[in-house]
């Protein structure tokens, strides 16, 4: 008997667990390669789960809920089709599971999986949370909804029909309270207690964080506590770069049949910039410098609920203009469907963010682990510079950006830092408005 470990796949170097939403096969099914077994979600996507080679599915190891640590064996395919498969039952505890296929630097402590169910914990899939917080929504209302999914998770059609008939039914208020008195004591037949309430004074209201933002507070705490963090700042004459988009927009979008942004033109400098500062594309392995060949840049992208996420764009060395653009807007649009793929946000290994889009002229940004450097670009604004010529020097105005560029002093000095993000200025600064696309 032939037997191949179907692993739950890397969903991007933050993403440390998945839930298993759906099993479309069962023990004893036959299954084609890259056929699709199961549906996962995380904290911002979405996933199927195709398989990964030929055969029949001989083992299944977590039920539907179960939230599962990346590079766990969860279900087993036996590739010999002669040989009788046993149907067994899901999340067998005696069954050895595989290590995690690649290493990173952090590792956050792992969780065992449990069935929400059983724990009376409630999982809301990213969607059901997307729809909730443009609806308005609380937890506290969202967790009134009687759900008609397995173990009572609300599905779309819950929250739908709820929605519906909203108007008929009392609005659930936010939880208001104004303490007045000391929490009271617990009883004495549980005489140690390792947290104590807090108590509030004022109109305050209480929300509870969604998983999905407790995960996000988690993952912004470990980068901090990993990595030394630094920001240096410099800022940049983008003219030339933003009159000559201005004036091919428009003929760029007839002939290639896409939209030309600020991003692949701000990727196209990053990228020729990392091919002179290697160093600035690495990560820390223990006492290890680990210096990655491969050049991904991801970008962070806003989706429909507010949270951010990092598509990455592969190889972004090898690809001209055209190429970067169609790969932005194709991961872009990806992510605010909820379409990403698992591969979308793998193997990064540097990150640019545009804190502009939100009209920040620059930001702080946190490192994404275990990456060791992020690059921020702020909003472009017209102000007015003083120009140096061979003349003289005059005043002008100019489109002015910051850039800023957070990065992991333990392997990153000020000087390589720095020199680093004034290279990138200068690559923005020196653009070709003359250039073709």
């Amino acid at each position: 008997m032939s037997m191949v470990d179907l692993i739950m796949p890397k969903l991007g170097e933050s993403i440390m667990e998945a839930t298993i939403l759906k099993w479309h096969k069962k023990p004893g099914d036959q299954v084609e390669m890259d056929e699709t077994v199961l549906d996962i979600a995380t904290d911002k996507v979405d996933s199927e789960v195709p398989s990964t080679a030929e055969g029949t599915i001989a083992e299944i190891l977590y039920n539907e809920n179960d939230v599962v640590p990346i590079g766990k064996v969860i279900a087993r395919i036996n590739t010999n089709g002669n040989d009788s498969v046993s149907a067994q039952q899901p999340a067998s505890q005696e069954h050895e599971e595989a290590e995690v296929m690649e290493e990173v630097p952090y590792q956050p402590e792992e969780k065992k999986s449990m069935n929400n169910a059983a724990s009376g914990i409630r999982f809301y899939s990213p969607l059901v949370l997307n729809i909730a917080a443009s609806e308005g929504i609380s937890m506290s209302e969202l967790e009134n909804i009687e759900g008609t999914g397995q173990d009572g998770r609300v599905s779309k059609k819950d929250i739908m029909g709820y929605l519906e008939n909203r108007k008929n039914a009392p609005k659930q208020q936010g939880q208001q309270m104004q303490q007045t008195t000391p929490v009271h004591e617990m009883p004495a037949t549980t005489p140690k207690q390792e947290y104590t309430p807090t108590v509030y004074s004022g109109n305050v209201e209480i929300i509870e964080m969604d998983r999905m933002r407790k995960m996000i507070a988690k993952h912004m705490i470990d980068s901090q506590n990993i990595s030394a963090h630094v920001t240096s700042f410099t800022e940049c004459d983008v003219t030339n770069l933003v009159l000559w988009r201005e004036k091919v927009k428009k003929d760029f979008e007839k002939r290639e049949g896409e939209k030309i942004t600020f991003t692949p033109l701000f990727l196209e400098a990053i990228v020729k910039c990392i091919k002179k500062y290697p160093l600035i594309n690495s990560s820390v392995d223990g006492d290890k410098i680990v210096i990655k060949k491969d050049i991904n840049i991801g970008m962070a992208t806003a989706m429909p609920n507010g949270n951010l996420i990092v598509p990455v764009i592969k190889n972004a060395d090898q690809l001209n203009l055209t190429g970067l653009t169609k790969q932005v807007n194709g991961l872009a649009n990806a992510a605010r469907n909820n379409k990403l793929k698992p591969d979308d946000t793998a193997s990064g290994t540097f990150t640019l963010t545009n804190v502009g889009t939100f009209g920040s002229i620059m930001g702080t940004p946190i490192i994404n682990q275990p990456q060791v450097a992020i690059l921020a670009v702020g909003a472009i604004k017209k102000r007015p510079v003083v120009i140096e010529t061979e003349q003289g020097d005059s005043i002008a105005i100019r489109h002015m950006m910051y850039l800023s560029l957070s990065y992991d002093h333990r392997i990153i000095d000020g000087a390589l830092g720095s020199t680093f993000l004034n290279a990138v200025g200068k690559e923005l600064e020196n653009f070709d408005g003359k250039r073709g696309f």
